[in-house]
């Protein structure tokens, strides 16, 4: 390789979601849109459980937790991509581009980790409500996101530490609309052996574990919803989990589609897979808890005419 392909780049261009400037426009605006609905929804969910004493619980307490990793995981990506759209660039710098892989993975599991405490929440208050309270004690709760965030930022710490000791040359084209670590890594001109391991051994156990959790949990929540004696139970107690399954079938659908398979380069289906546990799943997550929970909806309404009330004249 000569000596101009050996330079190491200053920055990196983001194609962005299309090529054609008229779409561009469209998923400006959208994007746009879908940002703020998400920062918006996800404010008002974490500001309705802070003031509403009665929601005050582990199930509420996480719910708040996802709401704003929620917040962080689309401010990520979205607003380096709003900005480019706004400024006529394609450009990110090395840095910024580092910093944006590292919060990417940490916020993603999170994500997945979050999901994963809250479906041992159900777990407990539908197989064990007797022994709930002194199970999900305040200080397990907090000691169980609290271990998340430790996990989950060691683990970015080390994809990011080994990314950058790569060598990136002539070739600084990502065809994403922020720096996936896949795509970035696929750019390297040095040898990505050890960081392909890594993805796969560390990677997979960070993917796996919550999923395995969220797995098990269900399974002996079904097994013992199953046992009710009347259907009117069985559709109570699944009711509580409606919301968490759909969030978690949307979530790990759609990172199961993009990441659990081999692919050469992003197709059209990864980019939308990955639109959707990025930006959809975020924006989805306050509509899916609140309108299908009713104190969840009544602590919003407090809320909102609360607030119209002190700013009245």
């Amino acid at each position: 390789m000569d000596r101009d392909n050996q330079t190491r780049v200053a920055g990196f261009l983001l194609l962005g979601l299309s090529g054609q400037s008229g779409q561009e426009e469209v998923l400006f605006g959208l994007f746009l849109w879908m940002y703020l609905v998400t920062v918006i929804g996800n404010s008002l969910i974490v500001l309705a459980i802070s003031c509403d004493s009665h929601l005050h619980t582990p199930m509420y307490f996480l719910l708040a937790s996802l709401s704003c990793v929620d917040i962080c995981f689309s401010s990520v990506t979205v607003p380096k991509m709003l900005l480019n759209h706004t400024l006529g660039s394609k450009s990110i710098c090395y840095v910024e581009c580092m910093t944006q892989i590292y919060f990417f993975i940490t916020f993603i599991n999170m994500d997945g980790f979050l999901l994963s405490v809250m479906a041992y929440d159900r777990y407990v208050a539908i197989c064990c409500p007797l022994h709930y309270t002194v199970i999900m004690k305040p200080k397990l709760c907090i000691l169980l996101v609290a271990a998340s965030w430790v996990i989950t930022n060691l683990h970015a710490l080390l994809h990011t530490l080994l990314m950058a000791q790569l060598t990136f040359c002539s070739n600084n084209t990502v065809h994403h609309f922020f720096c996936d670590p896949y795509a970035v890594l696929k750019l390297s001109c040095s040898d990505t052996s050890i960081n392909e391991l890594m993805v796969s051994v560390a990677g997979g156990l960070m993917s796996l574990t919550p999923f395995t959790c969220i797995t098990v949990s269900y399974a002996f929540i079904f097994s013992n919803v199953l046992k009710l004696p009347s259907t009117h139970g069985i559709r109570k107690a699944l009711s509580t989990c409606g919301s968490h399954l759909t969030v978690v079938s949307l979530f790990f659908g759609a990172i199961l589609g993009v990441y659990m398979r081999p692919s050469s380069s992003y197709s059209v289906q990864d980019t939308v897979a990955t639109v959707i546990f990025t930006v959809v799943t975020p924006l989805a997550n306050p509509f899916i808890y609140s309108l299908r929970n009713r104190d969840m909806k009544a602590a919003l309404r407090k809320l909102i005419i609360r607030r119209l009330i002190l700013s009245r004249p």
